[in-house]
């Protein structure tokens, strides 16, 4: 009888854990290879009506995502969602799930899912909130991740995950390029994993970086344009090295360029900023890109960089752009007013009551702010003092993110930490603020702000019909080649080697 029971035992628990392992199983990624992996969802186009979805898998299936209302999910689950089917394509060892969904309601909340309609297998749920069209929104802005093992990808999550917590009425996640750093199938999965809450719980609006998209880089071309759903600007290619795409939220009007392109930015994309600005009427203009035009971090005096720099201030100068965001140079910097190269000296300053909080606004000014928000990650750089000349005398705030520890190993560097930026635009106000996490404690401390009152509307600038296709901007794209090649031996031969001779012999 007591053998018996124990029988009868052993035979419940083998169930048991039979019916255990197969329910994690079903979970857990790569057990039948139609599971899904690195979800994201990115503005595309219209931002009232339209997202685009990336994730993949390890076996080839068909491509589909279910989206349904915050408020009907909450009654009935995906029971009432409307499904839209993509396309699927071999990338590396994975197959690359692409879909847009579209004719969605503007100002709404939604759940959704993807995976496979065919065999009924689905990620968890994630969700978004369209723009309502209206001038009162947030963002979150973070730049170069750029980890290369799992636990760094998971300490720069934790600067995401703060940023969300603070400004958990963020509507999209702007990420500065330079996602991963050698551009490896595993660093995407790390990423991947790490940044799952932030990529299926917040729109992305992300910018190509050199670390996955430059040619010079290990040669890991394509991956950007994989990875992310993007609806391109003409002329953009084939997306080897990256691509440039613009889109209005509110009365913003947002570009992201891709800086990879430059020896120098092709005439395509020159062209298409140019229309693509002039054309449009938003009350704020926001330049997004990867290489920072003013910076103090040890590129900006690297050839890259210099071969864009006069161009992008040209673009900014020329098109009313308001504020510049960037990466790149893993420290936190930011101008004053700056125009022609030059600060803007007679700008005026006010400070006003402004959603309870005294807030210092620069009032109808010209020129246009840059801003560096230094690294999420844990690669970090000093200040480069002998950032070329006029960069240190447009800045206003600069400093290392990088830790600083005296001989008893106490932290002496009170910027030290993850950086992330929080942009609030409210009608004729726009406030920024900058904050660092502690790698430690994860205490977030404010550690910038600038602000700037609008009233009045941008001087029009007339509208352009610039050439974007490869035949039509050839020939200028060859003689911006040869005119970047002998501005940079000029500044070289007359800028920085005296200043590299002066630090050897001064």
């Amino acid at each position: 009888m007591k053998m018996t029971a124990k029988r009868a035992l052993a035979v419940l628990l083998a169930v048991i854990l039979l019916f255990g392992c197969i329910g994690v199983g079903a979970s857990a990624e790569g057990t039948t290879g139609f599971e899904v992996t690195r979800i994201n969802c990115t503005v595309h186009g219209d931002t009232q009506t339209q997202r685009g979805f990336t994730w993949f898998t390890s076996k080839k299936c068909d491509s589909a995502i279910q989206v349904v209302s915050a408020a009907d999910y909450n009654a009935s689950g995906f029971e009432n969602a409307i499904t839209f089917e993509g396309s699927v394509s071999a990338w590396e060892d994975s197959y690359c799930h692409k879909v847009v969904a579209t004719g969605l309601e503007a100002g709404t909340e939604y759940r959704y899912r993807v995976g496979s309609y065919d065999r009924d297998i689905w990620s968890g749920t994630g969700k978004f909130v369209t723009d309502d069209g209206d001038d009162n929104f947030s963002f979150i802005a973070i730049a170069d991740v750029q980890a290369s093992s799992l636990e760094n990808f998971e300490q720069a999550a934790l600067v995401m995950d703060a940023a969300m917590e603070l400004n958990g009425d963020a509507e999209f996640v702007v990420n500065l390029g330079d996602f991963v750093n050698d551009c490896t199938e595993e660093e995407w999965s790390w990423y991947g994993q790490a940044f799952e809450d932030a990529n299926t719980n917040l729109t992305l609006v992300p910018v190509a970086g050199n670390h996955e998209g430059n040619i010079t880089n290990k040669l890991n071309v394509g991956w950007f344009d994989t990875m992310f759903n993007l609806d391109a600007g003409d002329g953009a290619g084939n997306g080897v090295n990256g691509t440039y795409y613009s889109f209005d939220y509110g009365d913003t009007h947002f570009t992201v360029l891709n800086s990879n392109d430059m020896y120098p930015m092709t005439e395509a994309q020159r062209n298409w900023v140019y229309n693509d600005i002039t054309t449009s009427d938003a009350h704020w203009k926001v330049l997004l890109l990867h290489r920072a035009a003013y910076s103090a971090g040890k590129n900006i005096n690297k050839p890259d960089t210099l071969a864009m720099r006069e161009t992008i201030i040209e673009i900014v100068d020329e098109t009313g752009v308001d504020m510049v965001l960037s990466g790149h140079d893993h420290m936190y910097f930011r101008t004053q007013q700056v125009a022609g190269d030059a600060v803007c000296e007679d700008t005026v300053y006010v400070t006003e009551r402004h959603n309870g909080e005294d807030v210092t606004f620069a009032v109808n000014p010209d020129g246009a702010v840059y801003i560096l928000p230094s690294t999420a990650g844990t690669k970090r750089y000093g200040v480069n003092d002998g950032a070329i000349d006029p960069i240190m005398d447009c800045a206003d705030v600069y400093f290392t993110t990088r830790s600083e520890k005296d001989e008893n190993e106490v932290e002496t560097n009170p910027y030290a930490g993850g950086c992330f930026a929080n942009v609030e635009i409210e009608g004729n106000y726009l406030v920024y603020r900058a904050y660092v996490v502690n790698d430690d404690t994860q205490e977030v401390t404010l550690v910038d702000e600038y602000a700037i009152k609008k009233t009045v509307a941008d001087e029009d600038v007339e509208d352009t019909k610039l050439p974007t296709d490869i035949f039509g901007s050839i020939d200028g794209s060859v003689a911006n080649f040869f005119t970047e090649i002998f501005g940079l031996l000029i500044t070289y031969l007359t800028e920085l080697l005296p200043q590299a001779l002066g630090g050897l012999f001064g």
